[in-house]
């Protein structure tokens, strides 16, 4: 029976520089994958979906930022284009490791707005704590966005053809070459220990040894500590999101400013180009992280019911 769609439970896209990218390639898995870039990446201000702006001459071309945002956002990207560590010329008498973002924003006059899409769109902060932080990891999440941005040129971020479940099975696919035995639908009845460190897997009368385990938290509850929760809406379009260029594929970040919230907002788009949905459909996922005590059902439903008016028309 062929499938029509694959549904991820837990969505992500993965920068096209960045570090999971790397590993696929330097292990070969890429072999057995194959990955499309996403068409965009858009954030949300004042009722309105924009196109993020990652270099000097989208900078200057867009509707985020008044004229006189635009120069200062732009010398704040030459900048940080030029920044390396190793080169004390290029600090331009700013101590990443000491100078704070926020003060960094102050030093080159960015407004809170310009500030706010920069720290969440570009960087990809979930919240505002980075802020009075040291500024090297947002220089570097920055950079990282922009060099992913460089290789594809529609946005910085890849999604593999027929979902995320093509990794595991690109690594199984690798791991049998090399003599490697996978076990599906398997008890799991202990994990073994030997001081204080997990020494193999037991399964009935038997024990695989081992050196690590990778599992789901559920299989280990005195050991994992409980300190977020993240809610999801899975919404099914026959129509691209509005606003995005009839984009096939996109990223939405709304900041947390722009809806009154402490983190922000994910809306991410695949569709039938990537082969996870029938012809001519499309699949939205928004996330965000639980910010109340009680998880009202009915709360939710009504604040996804205002994002899915912003967002998906």
């Amino acid at each position: 029976m062929y499938l029509k769609w694959y549904v991820d439970l837990i969505p992500k896209f993965l920068m096209a520089n960045g570090q999971l990218v790397k590993l696929l390639i330097h292990t070969g898995v890429t072999r057995y994958s194959e990955f499309k870039s996403v068409e965009g990446s858009y954030v949300y201000k004042a009722g309105k979906i924009y196109k993020v702006p990652a270099d000097e001459k989208e900078a200057l071309g867009s509707n985020l930022m008044v004229m006189f945002e635009k120069r200062r956002f732009r010398n704040f990207l030459v900048y940080v284009q030029e920044f390396n560590l190793g080169d004390s010329k290029t600090w331009k008498d700013i101590d990443a490791n000491v100078t704070t973002t926020a003060q960094l924003y102050e030093k080159f006059g960015l407004d809170k707005d310009t500030a706010d899409f920069t720290g969440h769109a570009l960087a990809l902060y979930r919240d505002d704590d980075y802020l009075a932080k040291p500024c090297l990891e947002t220089i570097n999440r920055i950079k990282l966005y922009s060099d992913s941005l460089a290789r594809y040129g529609k946005s910085p971020y890849l999604y593999p053809l027929y979902g995320l479940g093509e990794l595991p099975q690109g690594f199984a696919r690798l791991s049998a070459i090399y003599g490697g035995t996978y076990m599906l639908d398997k008890q799991i009845d202990e994990l073994v220990m030997e001081g204080g460190k997990v020494v193999g897997v037991r399964s009935g009368n038997e024990t695989a040894r081992c050196k690590q385990v990778y599992c789901d938290p559920s299989y280990v509850p005195d050991k994992v500590e409980k300190v977020g929760q993240v809610v999801r809406c899975i919404c099914l379009l026959n129509h691209p999101i509005p606003n995005t260029k009839d984009a096939l594929s996109c990223q939405i970040i709304i900041p947390q400013k722009q809806v009154g919230r402490k983190s922000d907002i994910y809306v991410s788009l695949v569709s039938y180009t990537h082969q996870v949905a029938a012809k001519g459909w499309f699949i939205a996922m928004v996330s965000t992280t639980v910010e109340t005590e009680t998880l009202s059902r009915i709360k939710l439903g009504l604040d996804f019911w205002d994002i899915s008016k912003i967002c998906l028309g």
